[in-house]
C-alpha cells in the first residue's frame, strides 16, 4: 500500500485552503432529492444523482466569500472532482461533484456467499454481483473470488480509479479481526483489513454486516430521516447493527448488537455459541426449518413462506412462534435505547408479516407503553443491505482531497 499522504501543518495557508475545500465537497457529498428546487435530479432518470448548488447557494451555506468559493470551484474542477454546469455568470453557475471520477468498492461475504458492487463516489451501486461460497471457506480462497468478481465488473466500467474499499463480515469486528471465530469460521486469527489490503490494493474499512445493513436502511432505506434506527438482520444467524445520532454505535469492542445471543431461556436449545436459549435459537432460518422438519421434510425457507401463505397453520405457527421471541429481543433493545425505528432485514424478513405481527405483538408486550408503539418494518433493502450499506460506507470514508 503507497504511505498515507502528508496533510498541511495546522494554520497553515494550504491547511486553511484544504478546510475550506472539503466545506464546499461535504456539501456537494449530498445526494439530490426530487423537486425544482437547488439540489433535484437532472440527469432525467430515476437514479440518484448529486445535489447541484449555485456557487452563490455554496457561499451562504459554508459562510464563504463568494470569492473564495469561486477558487474553490476552479480548483477543484482542475482535478476533476466537480462539474460546472451552465449559469448566469460565473458565480451564477451550477456546481455539483464528479460523482463518477472514481469508484468505490463494497464487500459482503455471508456464511454462503459474497457479494461484490462498484459504486460511485455517492456509493450509488453501478455494479453487481454475488456469487455462492462453500461454508466455512478459508479466507484467501473467498477474498480471491470477491477479487475475481471485482475485477470483472471493473473492465466492464469507464476507466477510472477504486478509491476505497469496505469489508463487511457477518460476525463482531475486534481491531480490523473477526472477534467471535465461533461465529464465523474461516477468518480466525486473520487481520481482515490487512490481507484485504493485500489481495485489493485498496485502501480497506472492515465492519459488521449489520452495522452496514444499519447504515443503508437509515441513509437511504427503511430509516431514512431518523436519528437513530436499529437495523436486526436475520438470516443464519440473528445481529443489529445501529444507528445513534445518524453514526454507527459499535460499543466498546465491536460487539454492540450482537442480540442473537441474548438469552430469552437458560434452559432452552443449545445455540452455537455454546450458551442455550438464545434468541437465534429461536428465530432464525435453522430454527424454522428445524421446526418444520416433520412436516416438510427438505423444505427450504421460502416453501414453508409458501406453505403458510396458503394456510398451513404448522408454518404459520412457526412464523408466530420466531416473530413473538424477536419480539421480545426487540423489547430489549426498545427499553435500553428508545430507537426511533426499528427495521427487519435478512432472509427471514421475506416472510413478511408472518414475521413482523407477532413480533410487533412481542415488543408491545415487553415494553413500557410509552415505546411499544416503536415502528417495525420491513428492510427496505431486503437482501442487498449489507451491500449497498458498504457502499455508502467507502463513500463517506473517502478522502478525496487526499486522493487526487
Amino acid at each position: 500500500m503507497p504511505s498515507p499522504p502528508v496533510r498541511p501543518a495546522p494554520g497553515s495557508p494550504s491547511s486553511l485552503r484544504d478546510a475550506n475545500q472539503r466545506r464546499v465537497l461535504d456539501l456537494l457529498r449530498t445526494r439530490a432529492e426530487p423537486g425544482p428546487a437547488s439540489g433535484s435530479r437532472v440527469d432525467g432518470d430515476d437514479a440518484p444523482t448529486p445535489a447541484v448548488f449555485t456557487q452563490a447557494e455554496l457561499a451562504r451555506a459554508t459562510g464563504l466569500a463568494p470569492a473564495t468559493v469561486s477558487n474553490i470551484v476552479r480548483d477543484l474542477g482542475a482535478t476533476g472532482l466537480v462539474e460546472v454546469l451552465p449559469g448566469s455568470g460565473r458565480r451564477g453557475s451550477s456546481v455539483r461533484l464528479a460523482s463518477r471520477a472514481a469508484y468505490v468498492v463494497g464487500i459482503d461475504f455471508g456464511h454462503s456467499h459474497v457479494a461484490v458492487a462498484v459504486g460511485d463516489l455517492l456509493g450509488e451501486p453501478l455494479r453487481e454481483e454475488r456469487q455462492a461460497l462453500a461454508e466455512d471457506l478459508p479466507h484467501d480462497e473467498a477474498l480471491a473470488t470477491a477479487q475475481s468478481l471485482l475485477d470483472l465488473m471493473l473492465a466492464d466500467l469507464p476507466p477510472a480509479p477504486a478509491l476505497h474499499l469496505v469489508l463487511g463480515l457477518p460476525a463482531p469486528i475486534t481491531d480490523d479481526a473477526v472477534g467471535s471465530p465461533a461465529i464465523f469460521p474461516g477468518w480466525e486469527g486473520v487481520d481482515a483489513r490487512e490481507v484485504a489490503e493485500a489481495a485489493f490494493d485498496l485502501p480497506v474499512t472492515v465492519e459488521n454486516d449489520a452495522n452496514l445493513g444499519a447504515l443503508a436502511e437509515h441513509r437511504t432505506g427503511a430509516a431514512r430521516g431518523n436519528d437513530s434506527c436499529v437495523y436486526v438482520k436475520i438470516s443464519s444467524g440473528v445481529g443489529a447493527g445501529v444507528v445513534l445520532g445518524s453514526e454507527i454505535f459499535r460499543g466498546a469492542a465491536g460487539f454492540a448488537g450482537e442480540i442473537g445471543h441474548l438469552t430469552l431461556d437458560d434452559q432452552g436449545p443449545m445455540c452455537r455459541c455454546g450458551s442455550r436459549g438464545c434468541l437465534e435459537a429461536y428465530a432464525s432460518i435453522g430454527a424454522i426449518l428445524a421446526l418444520m422438519s416433520g412436516q416438510q421434510p427438505g423444505a427450504v425457507l421460502d416453501d414453508i413462506i409458501a406453505a403458510a401463505d396458503e394456510g398451513s397453520s404448522a408454518a404459520r405457527r412457526t412464523f408466530e412462534d420466531a416473530g413473538l421471541h424477536l419480539g421480545w429481543g426487540l423489547a430489549s433493545i426498545v427499553n435500553l435505547l428508545n430507537p426511533h425505528v426499528l427495521v427487519i432485514g435478512g432472509d427471514l424478513a421475506r416472510a413478511g408479516d408472518l414475521l413482523l405481527e407477532p413480533a410487533r405483538v412481542g415488543l408491545r408486550r415487553h415494553t413500557l407503553d410509552a415505546v411499544s408503539a416503536t415502528p417495525v418494518r420491513r428492510s427496505a433493502h431486503g437482501g442487498r443491505a449489507s451491500l449497498l450499506g458498504a457502499l455508502l460506507l467507502a463513500a463517506e470514508s473517502t478522502d478525496l482531497l487526499a486522493e487526487r
